[in-house]
């Protein structure tokens, strides 16, 4: 399968990034063909500018800010993100990647406003690996932001077919090593089984 990876952390001695390397070597000894997309070492800019959110309905010259993201997308038949939660969200980086990527004529169809279709219904598998500062009912409590935008918009936008799983390790304020090298081996075995 083709997999585009999306990484998005600052820090490369974090453990964000130890598992980010877990998931590529996961997914090449599972045979996939990889695209790794790590948006700080790429430089991404998250800021929609005036100039595309002005342009931002107008298909198909909308894409050619983020042209090159564009064409990975549309590349890949099975998308595995990689990120933190932070305030309860996104990190701010990965916001702006899906603002200024997954726009009208890449992610959906509103040439028809009332019947808005999916668009990246090429997209057969959807995953991520999250972690948070918190425990898991504190981010229940918070309705959970990140995990909505995974498990449900995103896979919204294939026409619901996309087989999505969501691995989180939560409270990462009193993760032991135990427990981060028990997450870091499930995401590893996860991606093996990534079909």
């Amino acid at each position: 399968m083709r997999i585009l990876v999306i990484y998005c952390h600052p820090v490369e001695t974090s453990y964000n990034a130890a598992l980010h390397q877990q998931v590529l070597q996961s997914l090449r000894q599972a045979g996939h063909e990889v695209d790794d997309c790590d948006l700080y070492a790429e430089g991404f800019n998250p800021v929609l500018s005036r100039e595309e959110r002005l342009g931002y309905h107008e298909v198909p010259s909308n894409r050619l800010p983020v042209q090159g993201y564009v064409d990975r997308l549309l590349w890949a038949e099975g998308l595995v993100f990689c990120f933190p939660t932070w305030c309860f969200g996104l990190p701010a980086m990965l916001k702006g990647f899906f603002d200024r990527v997954l726009m009208p004529g890449v992610a959906f169809d509103i040439s028809d406003p009332q019947n808005v279709k999916p668009s990246l219904t090429h997209i057969k598998r959807i995953s991520a690996v999250v972690t948070y500062g918190r425990p898991r009912w504190t981010a229940w409590f918070m309705g959970d932001p990140p995990r909505k935008v995974i498990t449900r918009y995103l896979r919204l936008l294939t026409g619901g077919s996309a087989r999505v799983s969501y691995h989180a390790h939560y409270h990462m304020n009193v993760a032991t090593p135990q427990s981060l090298d028990a997450f870091k081996s499930r995401v590893g075995l996860a991606m093996g089984r990534l079909a």
